[in-house]
């Protein structure tokens, strides 16, 4: 079988030293297999093994080789479509529901990393940059929204005052969110994978979930072995495949390029975001960037949907750095990659159950880091008997892509090419 690394990213590059995990092999019984080592299945995994279940941890490649290791690493509370969509959607009660668990994510991560010290660069505060007046407009009614359910960490900014906090004359104004920051992706996922195994889970790396047998005691195989379980929580999310036919058709894997400069000097990083905030814009197909531990600007954009791997990501991707920092025009790149996630029609995270035994949750849409977290905690819930919260999210309505599979990639493509075309209309 071959052996899948990580690919080649900043992330991989400064990743804290881990265990070499090994493949399975011959045949396993647990309570619950969970395919999938990235943020969905690891805490899903500690949740459930912090209240007395065994559990194994099916993983394709390496621990965070998908979108929980490749990602922009900024903890952005909510979802990807806002809590206003959902009220419009759903009836009061689950809307009061699913609004309330909202800002958990967040809260979840920072509790794993002081419970199990996780050395993986947390810094507080995220920043939302308007570009134009309706978007100000957006994020003073997104404010009052967040704050109707409990959530106060909040600043409007205006434009003299965005320009504090970014050294950039691009934006008119924002949102800063003190409960929002950002980590190491990566280190993250290692150190809850590291969590996992000091309570006795178990991970096996290179082991792709190849074919679930479904049943009363479902039996997941892989190349080598094969896992018995009272409980399959499908974690897999953009890198599933057809393993589970029925959840393919609602959901587009689609790419993200991100670039990391050479570490910047000390003053020329504090120039550019002296308070060492993260940053996201207000577009549609948003730009994301924050400072590494190191004091390398990530900087992120851009989506191919099919999850194609561009050429050039930096000739993507540089563009829009320059555009917001012009004084980096003489910096080197010195990492350059993309990482797929999970596009879902609605842009609401899918979840449920087939059968009595097989929990999935997927397509978090871009909006992943913190979703992922809560995800493995009412998943957990549901497993022990508690499926009000687990109920919240797996009656939001989903729908497949229209033409299935062929015209996804189209489609989609379209629908960004419009909401690009507002964006720069300012419409």
């Amino acid at each position: 079988m071959a052996h899948t690394a990580y690919p080649q990213s900043y992330y991989a590059a400064s990743a804290n030293q881990a265990a070499q995990r090994p493949a399975l092999q011959g045949e396993v019984e647990t309570d619950v297999c969970i395919i999938g080592a990235g943020y969905t299945g690891l805490s899903t995994a500690l949740f459930l093994l912090e209240n007395g279940f065994k559990v194994s941890i099916l993983e394709a490649a390496k621990v965070g080789f998908g979108a929980s290791g490749r990602n922009g690493g900024q903890i952005v509370n909510s979802y990807s479509r806002d809590i206003d969509v959902i009220e419009r959607t759903v009836g009061p009660k689950q809307a009061q529901l699913l609004g309330q668990m909202a800002f958990e994510g967040g809260r979840i991560i920072r509790e794993r990393i002081a419970k199990y010290d996780i050395q993986c660069d947390l810094k507080d505060g995220g920043v939302f940059a308007a570009l134009t007046s309706k978007q100000m407009g957006h994020l003073e009614a997104q404010k009052k929204l967040w704050e109707r359910y409990g959530h106060t960490q909040l600043e409007l900014m205006d434009a003299a005052r965005i320009r504090e906090v970014v050294a950039t004359d691009n934006y008119i104004g924002g949102m800063l969110d003190m409960s929002g920051g950002h980590i190491h992706p990566l280190n993250l996922a290692l150190g809850e994978a590291a969590a996992v195994e000091s309570l006795g889970g178990v991970i096996y790396e290179q082991s792709p979930a190849i074919r679930i047998e479904r049943g009363a005691n479902p039996l997941v195989h892989t190349p080598e072995g094969r896992i018995k379980a009272k409980f399959v929580v499908v974690a897999g999310n953009a890198y599933l495949g057809n393993l589970v036919p029925e959840l393919a058709a609602k959901s587009m894997p689609c790419g993200t390029q991100v670039i990391t400069t050479e570490p910047l000097s000390d003053e020329l990083a504090a120039s550019l975001l002296p308070q060492d905030y993260c940053v996201e814009d207000c577009n549609y197909l948003l730009d994301y960037y924050r400072l590494s531990g190191d004091k390398r600007l990530i900087y992120g954009g851009g989506v191919v949907y099919g999850a194609r791997d561009p050429a050039n990501i930096e000739a993507i991707i540089r563009p829009k750095m320059l555009k917001t920092f012009p004084q980096l025009k003489d910096v080197k790149i010195d990492y350059a990659w993309t990482g797929n996630f999970l596009l879902t029609l609605s842009r609401l995270p899918q979840v449920g159950r087939i059968g009595d035994n097989i929990y999935y949750s997927q397509g978090c849409s871009g909006h992943g880091v913190t979703y992922t977290h809560l995800a493995g905690k009412v998943l957990a819930e549901a497993l022990r008997g508690q499926a009000e919260r687990f109920d919240a999210f797996a009656d939001l309505p989903h729908y497949p892509f229209p033409g299935g599979r062929l015209f996804q990639v189209p489609f989609s493509a379209i629908g960004a090419w419009y909401y690009t075309l507002r964006d720069k209309l300012g419409v």
